[in-house]
């Protein structure tokens, strides 16, 4: 999992009680991307634009949402963070909560290609999913994405 690895630090993992709701949620997962230098703050802004937009198309299985928006929305760098809400937030009426969110900062269409390729290996086993879901602090979600479970 080295892309895994490059594009995920310590200092960009947080595991925290609950948001407010999707919004807050998204907001909170974004933060540390922002404090970093990796995006811009409207990063955010397109985020949920986008998904007042078009939906929540960052949900991507049970439990796991990817959240990103287009380079030009507010990239820097590309970085990835990862937030665990211990409470779920529910994006779309009718979803279950959701838990794991990832948040990836694309440079470009194509920089981030084999980091996906590693993040969906990774997560096609729902176990890992639910391994990082019920991860007790930062350290422990970090070692789940970057040794694997």
């Amino acid at each position: 999992m080295s892309q895994i690895k490059d594009m995920l630090k310590l200092e960009n993992v947080q595991v925290i009680d609950s948001a407010q709701d999707w919004e807050d949620a998204v907001r909170i997962a974004v933060t540390p991307l922002v404090k970093g230098g990796y995006v811009e703050e409207r990063y955010i802004d397109g985020i949920i634009a986008n998904a007042h937009e078009l939906g929540p198309y960052f949900v991507l299985v049970p439990n796991l949402a990817l959240l990103h928006a287009r380079p030009e929305q507010g990239v820097i760098k590309k970085q990835l963070a990862l937030t665990i809400l211990r409470k779920g937030v529910v994006f779309k009426e009718g979803q279950t909560p959701t838990s794991v969110l990832l948040t990836l900062a694309a440079e470009d269409s194509n920089s981030h290609i084999e980091v996906m390729r590693e993040l969906a290996t990774l997560l096609a086993d729902p176990k890992n999913i639910e391994a990082l879901a019920q991860s007790q602090n930062a350290d422990e979600a970090y070692c789940h994405m970057t040794v694997g479970s």
